[in-house]
């Protein structure tokens, strides 16, 4: 009797710190070149982090340091601009 399930992998979102399953939330990384990037395959090289779906975190992501702090990088005009174009909407 096998009553083992399958493993879902959980992430945390870098702004209201929610946990959800991995393939719910968006990754953003800091690429080893030092830009900010959507990964949508959650594959790519460098450091990221992760953001949940809502509106308000991706606004917060943009205005705040928040994702900056969890990327451990200072988030440039064009890395809010990025986030803004991405804002889901609800």
């Amino acid at each position: 009797m096998n009553t083992s399930r399958k493993h879902i992998p959980q992430r945390t979102c870098a702004v209201c710190r929610t946990k959800d399953a991995k393939r719910k939330l968006t990754r953003v990384v800091k690429t080893p070149e030092g830009r900010i990037e959507l990964d949508p395959t959650g594959k790519a090289s460098g450091r990221g982090a992760y953001l949940c779906d809502r509106a308000e975190c991706w606004t917060r992501a943009a205005e705040t340091n928040a994702l900056g702090a969890a990327l451990r990088v200072v988030i440039t005009d064009d890395a809010r601009a990025l986030l803004r174009q991405h804002i889901p909407s609800q």
